[in-house]
């Protein structure tokens, strides 16, 4: 499942899910999918509403990392890295009607890992006193006790640069441990961060931030995939 990012089939409405070849698209409020025009590859772009916290979210799945392990890796930018918060990799929980959430948030020196369900990717989020690329992984509403530290791995990349490609890439194993990457760098190996008989989403996603303005997230290719319980 995944490969180059198709055309979506209609323009989304408020929180609505829209079927995408092998992806789907979702959104808290409005949100919108186009294709741009002025770069080569069939790179589309998703844009979220005005408000703050109004989010945009293109996804595949769901995957088991207990039937055979699980991977996942998209190519991604956004116009505003400064009014935004990005995540990238595997989430157990996406609320498909009613308010999309972020599986995790970085506020001050703070992580928050959202709800109940695993987490394992790359987090981008202008509420942070440091602006930086971190790896984050949890569980049950807490970050992962194994992370290499308690905030999130800093990508050596450090911070997100506007109107620049990123690529996040993460592996899951049968164990529920998570290999995260960032730019073709491995930045945290995370063990038994999540439960490995749970159902996971990929996903990239982005949340508006304070401004009051629009703000555009650009896919240029998504990939996922998983095992298969091939028993009778």
């Amino acid at each position: 499942m995944g490969g180059c990012v198709p055309e979506l089939a209609a323009a989304a409405t408020a929180d609505k899910t829209t079927h995408a070849g092998n992806l789907w698209f979702t959104s808290h409020e409005e949100g919108s999918n186009t294709i741009t025009v002025n770069e080569p590859g069939g790179v589309i772009a998703l844009t979220s509403d005005t408000a703050d916290d109004d989010l945009v979210c293109l996804f595949a799945g769901k995957f088991q990392p207990a039937d055979g392990g699980c991977v996942m890796e998209v190519r991604f930018k956004v116009d505003d890295v400064l009014d935004c918060a990005m995540f990238a990799g595997f989430s157990e929980t996406l609320h498909l009607t009613g308010d999309v959430v972020m599986p995790a948030t970085f506020s001050g020196t703070t992580l928050t890992i959202a709800g109940s369900g695993g987490v394992a990717g790359m987090l981008h989020d202008m509420n942070a006193t440091t602006d930086a690329w971190r790896a984050v992984a949890g569980d049950g509403g807490a970050a992962a006790s194994d992370l290499a530290t308690a905030s999130g791995t800093v990508s050596g990349e450090g911070v997100a640069v506007n109107d620049e490609w990123d690529i996040v890439r993460v592996e899951m194993d049968v164990n529920g441990d998570a290999k995260i990457y960032h730019d073709g760098v491995l930045i945290d190996d995370v063990k038994a961060c999540v439960t490995a008989g749970d159902q996971f989403y990929a996903m990239v996603i982005l949340s508006n931030r304070d401004s009051g303005g629009a703000q555009k997230l650009e896919v240029d290719y998504f990939f996922a995939e998983g095992g298969r319980d091939w028993t009778v």
